[in-house]
């Protein structure tokens, strides 16, 4: 897999109602899933074969959340904004001397492809530092079939 970069890019203007998730640990991950789902009104995952952008959204809050509790510092807050067409996840930690760094020419199989799923996803994707914080974000339409490819 070709070198994809992680483009350094200030949070877009999100408006919209705001959902947050303070996590201390991985094992918090589960619950704030289920509590996201909750928000988008869908009581248990989809069906294998049910592709829905709000379970796109759902996956790529996990990635990111997950990439900042194993690699970057707590505490990592995980931040929805509910806006009309999509959502804007931003995920921070206490590591901005730390960069998203996506896998380079790695067996899939071996993981560490959070970063190249959460881009393929996202109409657009971004890291950007502020007091301190490593902030990691993606946008993510609402309808499957808005997605377009993000722009590196």
């Amino acid at each position: 897999m070709g070198r994809l970069a992680w483009p350094l890019r200030p949070l877009p203007d999100g408006r919209g109602e705001v959902w947050r998730w303070h996590l201390a640990g991985l094992h918090q991950l589960p619950e704030a899933r289920a509590a996201l789902r909750s928000r988008l009104g869908a009581t248990e995952p989809p069906h294998p074969h049910e592709d829905s952008g709000g379970e796109r959204l759902v996956l790529a809050f996990d990635e990111l959340a997950s990439n900042a509790l194993r690699h970057g510092e707590r505490p990592v807050v995980a931040t929805v904004v509910a806006g009309s067409g999509g959502w804007l996840l931003d995920v921070s930690d206490r590591a901005p001397e730390s960069m998203p760094s996506p896998a380079v020419d790695r067996d899939p199989a071996q993981g560490g492809m959070g970063l190249h799923l959460v881009a393929r996803l996202s109409v657009a994707h971004g890291w950007y530092v502020d007091d301190g914080h490593k902030h990691v974000w993606a946008c993510l339409p609402a309808a499957v079939e808005d997605r377009h490819p993000a722009l590196t």
